[in-house]
């Protein structure tokens, strides 16, 4: 693995805990309902963008709470450039990551075509 590509994981994962904790106790959006994990961050090369994966559980509406999330991506970028020290801080894409509930619909699927132990 290439030091940079060390020094960009690093970064990300700093950007993940950061932006989980700025989404989850500071954004004071009405339209952002719902649990909010960031699941995942990806940095350009450039450190200009990064791509932020949400996961959104029980919100009112999906839709708006992205739609949300981008229309507050100002203030979160401002708190992200308070707590994490580089040159530049990113412009940050909201995107959805749907594999937590992908896995709970896999989960259910084979809880279903599992014998329960008492049938065996």
């Amino acid at each position: 693995m290439p030091e940079n590509q060390a020094r960009l994981g690093r970064i990300e994962e700093q950007y993940r805990k950061e932006l989980s904790q700025i989404v989850g106790y500071e954004l004071k959006n009405p339209n952002v309902t719902g649990l909010i994990s960031v699941t995942k961050v990806k940095v350009s090369n450039d450190l200009k963008y990064a791509k932020v994966y949400v996961s959104i559980l029980n919100a009112k509406n999906l839709k708006d709470t992205l739609a949300g999330l981008k229309k507050s991506s100002g203030f979160i970028r401002s708190e992200l450039a308070k707590r994490v020290n580089l040159r530049n801080t990113p412009e940050l894409v909201f995107e959805l990551d749907d594999s937590l509930e992908y896995g709970a619909k896999i989960d259910t699927i084979l809880k279903e075509i599992m014998p329960k132990k008492e049938d065996l």
